[in-house]
């Protein structure tokens, strides 16, 4: 029995009309009355008398009535309860982000999305950023924030903005009369460096190695956070992404140089699973990303990338090399 019929039935009883209730269910007069016979077939009694004006609803009739018009009030309800949670999910958004990305970028990002869209309901996580991959591609997080983006078979990546580095060092430090300088004349400082094998640490030293730069490590960590407390010590210099030291920058604490001569950038990208289709709070939020993101420079995110990363809280690696996700079946 089709829950329709039972819907236009209640509505004949309780509007007191064929007609107007086959209106309302848009259905022709006499393909209502026709519904009326099928159900009194179906039970084999009389539901409705027609051979009174108007008609009169029989008490067999008024029983299936009652117990018609529960069953179509919950039906009406859950699928209003089902359209809310459809609503609840589509609104939510998960969003897995590197450390330093997270402080330089997502309070103020969030705030302005909240503001806009108040029905979302996003969630942050910081994590390493092989673990950012993992956990986009495991389907725990929508999408993710990574520096020097890479695709996979399951991953797409979306360039996001690319962020000037500059020469950090202590406030005292005699290059900060400088108003910029080139790599070139970095030979024989002392380098508070990024751990080899990451690949932030890969393209400054391609970066120094153009300019015939040997770096002296004096001292060599996995995160930009470590790095500016050995720089605020006077253990040495360092070429850091500009946006990771505005705090210090503003609070004294240290001193940025720009660089001259060919920019050296970080780029970075939002990433999402290939198979999946990005929710429109996801696209909304990748939207107002894009919308603040300084301009992309080509040579260092090409046109196809597309970013979703991670990064880890302090004392954990921000700039290690994406492992290749793998594609749940």
């Amino acid at each position: 029995m089709h829950l329709r019929f039972l819907k236009i039935f209640c509505d004949i009883v309780d509007m007191r009309s064929f007609s107007r209730a086959a209106k309302a269910s848009g259905v022709s007069q006499s393909n209502a009355s026709q519904i009326v016979h099928q159900l009194e077939d179906r039970m084999g009694v009389q539901l409705i008398d027609r051979s009174k004006r108007p008609f009169v609803v029989t008490p067999e009739g008024k029983r299936f009535h009652e117990g018609a018009r529960v069953i179509v009030q919950r039906y009406d309800d859950l699928e209003r309860e089902v359209r809310s949670l459809h609503e609840a999910v589509a609104a939510r958004l998960t969003v897995a982000s590197i450390y330093s990305v997270g402080l330089a970028h997502m309070s103020g990002c969030l705030r302005e999305f909240l503001a806009a869209h108040p029905k979302a309901d996003v969630r942050l996580e910081y994590l390493h950023p092989h673990r950012v991959y993992e956990t986009v591609d495991n389907g725990q997080a929508d999408i993710g924030l990574v520096s020097y983006p890479e695709e996979s078979p399951g991953l797409a990546a979306i360039p996001w903005r690319s962020e000037p580095m500059v020469l950090v060092c202590y406030p005292q430090h005699p290059l900060t009369q400088r108003r910029s300088i080139p790599l070139e004349s970095l030979r024989g400082e002392s380098f508070v460096a990024f751990q080899t094998g990451l690949r932030i640490r890969e393209e400054i030293d391609r970066a120094l190695g153009l300019c015939k730069v040997q770096p002296r490590v004096a001292l060599e960590f996995d995160n930009i956070e470590t790095i500016k407390r050995a720089i605020e010590i006077g253990a040495g210099i360092s070429l850091l992404p500009e946006p990771t030291i505005a705090r210090e920058i503003e609070s004294g604490a240290l001193a940025q140089i720009p660089l001259e001569g060919q920019p050296l950038a970080r780029p970075l990208g939002i990433i999402h699973r290939r198979d999946r289709k990005l929710s429109e709070t996801a696209q909304q939020f990748i939207q107002m990303l894009q919308s603040q993101a300084m301009p992309v420079v080509e040579t260092q995110v090409p046109a196809s990338v597309a970013v979703l990363a991670a990064a880890e809280s302090n004392g954990h690696a921000e700039e290690h090399p994406p492992k290749k996700a793998k594609v749940a079946s």
